[in-house]
């Protein structure tokens, strides 16, 4: 077995099989199963490894017999049309063999309990495993990067899951303590000061020493991207209007912002600021500056997401390894529809496949 993707016709006895071999001895299954059943097991008891050798291999059945759902929805859509009745004045086609449900080893009952585009546990279950499974084989070298798909938090919640986001899952997964966000769009790459907090809060939070530690922070996350950071210079947004006017609105670029930025030129880094909100970032865009620290959470949303809300994708680095991910949501209201937009995934796996070789090299430099 060479990737992730379990057989949808695997067999549930194999599974279970398996499953037995790996509580007996881990080491006896496949790298690819020991990944699965651990991020299973960890799904099943809250994320608490402790808990895994008392779990039951029910919830690898039952999320197996959900992918089968799920092959058996896209196997419909492919050719489903083969067992349709087009011709009145014709009988109507013979049952198709792969349009069985002994052909998914499904049953009537199966299809009524699948969790189909809803909130439940067995689905946050499913999405933690996957979640687990990823970080395993990315700690152990067999991948560059993870493309994530979104979750749904409430599904987490339900599965009893410690954590509820993808950032707190992977961070306590690989025991990163400040993991760090960044947007890209296009060409347009964001960094944050603050995020959820409101925005009377981030004013406040707006400090000398903590704008020159995300600046030196930024600049370090673009360098394991493998990007040049000398070319171009990071951009500081500035807070208020005109970078305040001098004083008329707002005197946070001078008490602050420009000491900061003044701090980290002097030990060498490339940086600007602060820059006027309302132009930098369309001057980033177009090369002027290698990325942009915006200053709260909004101010860098509203730039990246106005751009191209589909290519808006967010990266997690200052972890072990690269995690890109869309920057929407379930949508579990055109869940099975087939209306879904791609542009988000493909974007996703498109910019960890670009920057992941030059993070993994980076990341393994600073572990020797």
């Amino acid at each position: 077995m060479n990737s992730l993707n379990i057989p949808t016709s695997a067999n549930s006895a194999v599974i279970e099989a398996a499953y037995a071999a790996w509580q007996q001895d881990p080491d006896s299954v496949d790298p690819t199963w020991r990944a699965f059943f651990q991020g299973f097991t960890l799904g099943s008891n809250g994320g608490s490894p402790a808990a895994g050798a008392a779990a039951t291999g029910a919830p690898i059945i039952d999320s197996l017999k959900q992918s089968h759902v799920h092959y058996l929805i896209s196997t419909y859509r492919a050719i489903g049309h083969m067992e349709a009745h087009l011709d009145p004045l014709s009988d109507p086609p013979p049952p198709h063999p792969k349009l069985s449900l002994a052909h998914f080893q499904l049953g009537e009952a199966d299809l009524d309990t699948s969790p189909y585009g809803r909130v439940s546990a067995e689905g946050g279950r499913a999405a933690y495993a996957c979640i687990a499974a990823s970080a395993r084989l990315a700690l152990d070298g067999r991948i560059d990067a993870v493309a994530t798909a979104p979750i749904n938090k409430e599904s987490i919640r339900a599965a009893g899951i410690d954590s509820i986001g993808h950032t707190e899952m992977y961070a306590a997964l690989t025991d990163t303590k400040n993991p760090m966000t960044l947007f890209q769009t296009i060409t347009l790459r964001v960094f944050f000061l603050t995020r959820h907090v409101s925005l009377a809060r981030a004013c406040s939070l707006v400090s000398t020493d903590l704008v020159a530690e995300e600046i030196r922070d930024s600049v370090e996350g673009l360098r394991s991207l493998g990007l040049d950071t000398t070319s171009a210079p990071l951009a500081v947004a500035g807070l208020n209007p005109h970078n305040g006017e001098h004083g008329l609105f707002g005197d946070e670029e001078g008490r602050f912002i420009e000491p900061a930025v003044a701090r980290c030129r002097a030990e060498g880094i490339s940086v600007v600021g602060p820059v006027p909100a309302d132009s930098v970032f369309h001057q980033a865009l177009h090369g002027r500056y290698s990325a942009v620290l915006s200053l709260y959470h909004d101010q860098g949303h509203i730039a990246t997401k106005t751009l191209d809300f589909e290519r808006t994708i967010s990266l997690t680095l200052a972890m072990p390894f690269l995690r890109t991910s869309v920057d929407h949501g379930t949508a579990f209201d055109i869940a099975g529809k087939a209306v879904a937009s791609p542009v988000s995934m493909v974007e996703a796996i498109r910019l960890g496949a670009l920057y992941g070789p030059a993070y993994a090299a980076y990341s393994k430099s600073k572990r020797n």
